[in-house]
C-alpha cells in the first residue's frame, strides 16, 4: 500500500507502469472546512489522491483522527490522519480476511518491530502500530509527494539527471532497509514517493507480514504474490529471496523512471508472459538513451542473484561516476517541484473533515492515546544512515 500524496496503493485506474503516460483526471467532491480533499486537478491544485471519508469508514483509528482516505489494496485500507501533536501520518488498517489467519498477528508484530529499526532520510518511518487491535494498524510518516508511478504517468519520464539522483536515493534507502534485516520484496514505482530533497521508499517489510495469509488463499483464488513486472527471477521461481531481489526490482524501477516502460513488458494483460520473460529472456533496454544509465540498469537485471551487484557496489560506482559531473541543483524538474510546493501548502491548511454521511461509521478501536515523544515505544528506529528529516 502506497502512502503519499499520490494516494494510490498500486491498484488504481489509469495508465500503469509499462503504458504510455496519460494526463491525470479529476477526483471527487470535498468534505469539511479545509481545502478540498480529493477535489480538482490531479496534478496538484488540491490534495490530489486523497478522497473523502465514506459511509462505513472510521473517523478515528487508535489515537489518530482521520482526514481522508488515501487508498486501498490487497492488504488493507490507507487513511490520512493527524496526531495529537499535529504531525500528518498515514494509517494502514488490515483487511479482515488477513486477521483470520492464526499466524498473522505474530508475524505482523515481528515485521513492524523490524521496520521500526529502519532509519535515515530515504524512507517513511514507522511511527506507531497496534497488532492487538480488533483490526491491526500501523502508522507511518506521511510523505506529501506523488509516487514515481503517478509522476511518470501524468508528467512523463524523468530527465536523465533526475534518474541518476533517484538511483542513488533508492540505493541508500535499500541500504538502510537491508541493514535492519529486511528485504523489501515489492519495490515498484507506486512504493517510491518523490520529495524536493529526494525519493522516499515505503511499505518496506510490511508486505512480508501478509505472506502467510495470502499463501492460504493461493489455491482457491490463483492470486500472485508480488508485482509481476518488478519481481526478480528467484521470486518467480519460489527460491530463497535476499537483498539481491530488491536490486533487480530497482533496475525495473529505473527503467520505468527514464522511459515510462518496463524491461520485460507490462503485466496488466498477461502476467505469466511477463514472468516468463523475466526468468528466460534478456531485458529490452532500447528505450534507455543514456549509456551510463543503461549499463546500471543492465547490471541490476542480472538473472543470477549470486552474480548480481550489491547495493554498496552500485553506490560506489555511482559515486565515482558522479564525481566528474556533480550537480548541486534541484533533482526534480520544475513541474514536479511546483506540484510539491502546492501540495505541501494545501496540506498545512487541511482540517479534520466533518461528514454529514457519517452515520453507520465506527472508529477502529486501539490502545490509549500516546504523545508524539521523540523516544519511547512509539518513536521510529534509527539506523546508520543519515538522520531522518
Amino acid at each position: 500500500m502506497s502512502v503519499g500524496a499520490g494516494g494510490g496503493t498500486g491498484t488504481g485506474t489509469g495508465a500503469g507502469p509499462g503504458r504510455r503516460p496519460q494526463p491525470g483526471t479529476s477526483a471527487g467532491a470535498a468534505p469539511g472546512g479545509g481545502p478540498p480533499v480529493g477535489e480538482g486537478d490531479r496534478r496538484g491544485t488540491a490534495l490530489d489522491g486523497i478522497r473523502p471519508l465514506a459511509v462505513g469508514d472510521p473517523t478515528r483509528i487508535g489515537p489518530y483522527p482521520l482526514l481522508g482516505r488515501l487508498g486501498a489494496g490487497g492488504m488493507g485500507r490507507v487513511y490520512l490522519a493527524r496526531s495529537a501533536g499535529g504531525r500528518t501520518v498515514a494509517v494502514k488498517v488490515v483487511h479482515e480476511e488477513h486477521i483470520a489467519n492464526g499466524e498473522f498477528r505474530a508475524r505482523f508484530r515481528r515485521e513492524i518491530e523490524s521496520a521500526r529499526r529502519v532509519g535515515g532520510r530515504w524512507t517513511a518511518p514507522v511511527l506507531d502500530a497496534d497488532a492487538d487491535a480488533e483490526q491491526p494498524w500501523v502508522a507511518t510518516g506521511y510523505v506529501p509527494g506523488p509516487s514515481l508511478e503517478q509522476a511518470v504517468r501524468e508528467h512523463g519520464p524523468l530527465p536523465v539527471e533526475s534518474v541518476h539522483a533517484l538511483a542513488e536515493g533508492l540505493l541508500r534507502a535499500l541500504r538502510g532497509i537491508h541493514a535492519a534485516g529486511i528485504v523489501h520484496r515489492d519495490l515498484k514505482p507506486s512504493n517510491v514517493l518523490l520529495t524536493a530533497d529526494g525519493p522516499r521508499v515505503i511499505d518496506f517489510g510490511i508486505a512480508r507480514a501478509f505472506q502467510v495469509s495470502v499463501e492460504s488463499l493461493l489455491t482457491s483464488t490463483g492470486m500472485v504474490i508480488g508485482s509481476p513486472g518488478f519481481m526478480a527471477p528467484e521470486q518467480i521461481l519460489g527460491e530463497e529471496t535476499g537483498p539481491g531481489a530488491d536490486v533487480f526490482s530497482l533496475g525495473c524501477v529505473l527503467m520505468y523512471a527514464t522511459a515510462g516502460q518496463l524491461p520485460f513488458g507490462a503485466g496488466a494483460s498477461n502476467q505469466h508472459a511477463v514472468m516468463f520473460r523475466i526468468v528466460q529472456s534478456p531485458p529490452d533496454l532500447s528505450a534507455v538513451a543514456d549509456d551510463r544509465l543503461r549499463a546500471l540498469i543492465e547490471r541490476c537485471l542480472t538473472k543470477n542473484a549470486a552474480e548480481r551487484p550489491g547495493v554498496e557496489e552500485l553506490l560506489a560506482e555511482l559515486a565515482a561516476a558522479a564525481s566528474a559531473s556533480a550537480s548541486h541543483g534541484a533533482w526534480l524538474p520544475p513541474v514536479l517541484l511546483a506540484r510539491l510546493a502546492r501540495q505541501s501548502a494545501l496540506l498545512l491548511d487541511a482540517d479534520v473533515p466533518g461528514r454529514a454521511d457519517a452515520a453507520g461509521s465506527a472508529d477502529v478501536p486501539g490502545r490509549a492515546d500516546v504523545p508524539d515523544a521523540p523516544g519511547g515505544r512509539n518513536a521510529p528506529g534509527r539506523g546508520a544512515d543519515a538522520p531522518g528529516p
